[in-house]
């Protein structure tokens, strides 16, 4: 029998083959030819996935977009049941600053990939849906914390959610840069959260 073909694991592997390239050796080395060297399948094979560069563009964001949220979504089911919004807010958090060798290595793709829709905006779709589902998730959790009065800083869900991002997106650079070390992320971001979130009383 014929063997059956999984086109979506196959544009999968294309995708994380792209990712890293550009990881190991930036977004210019990453040509058709090049990821298809690195998938270890045919040039042709990938432009049957892929039928222009651009598209393949939007297939890494929208593929590294995805693992970064099952990085956020494990985080967040690793938890122990019932968990409060802290807890959320910090697994979902914490799961996305580069602390290992993967998850460097996808943050880093996904950061070139994302720069280049500043300059190319059509490909801002791919890259904003991911976003703009992880700011939702966010805001909903500290609307939460602040309907239970758990905040110390009355201000609106969404730019709480919106400025603890922006945070956390600084800090994904500042790691890649080398400038801070993981751990170090990591904590700078708990004391973020430590300033917003008031004493549990004892």
């Amino acid at each position: 029998m014929p063997k059956t073909v999984d086109h979506e694991e196959r544009r999968r592997q294309i995708a994380e083959a792209a990712a890293r390239v550009a990881a190991s050796r930036g977004l210019r080395a990453a040509s058709m030819r090049e990821v298809a060297a690195e998938a270890g399948v045919s040039l042709r094979l990938v432009q049957y996935y892929f039928d222009s560069k651009e598209d393949l563009l939007r297939g890494v964001l929208k593929h590294l977009g995805g693992r970064i949220a099952a990085r956020v979504a494990r985080g967040v089911e690793s938890l122990p049941r019932p968990a409060g919004p802290r807890e959320v807010l910090y697994a979902a958090l914490t799961a996305l600053i580069p602390v290992d060798e993967d998850s460097h290595r996808v943050v880093l793709a996904y950061t070139a990939h994302h720069t280049l829709t500043l300059t190319e905006p059509h490909l801002a779709p791919e890259g904003l849906a991911y976003a703009n589902a992880l700011l939702d998730f966010l805001a909903e959790r500290f609307r939460e914390a602040r309907e239970a009065g758990q905040l110390a800083v009355d201000e609106d869900p969404r730019t709480s959610a919106s400025v603890a991002l922006a945070l956390v997106t600084g800090l994904q650079s500042a790691v890649l840069a080398g400038r801070h070390s993981g751990p170090t992320a990591v904590a700078l971001l708990t004391a973020h959260l430590d300033r917003l979130f008031s004493p549990v009383p004892r």
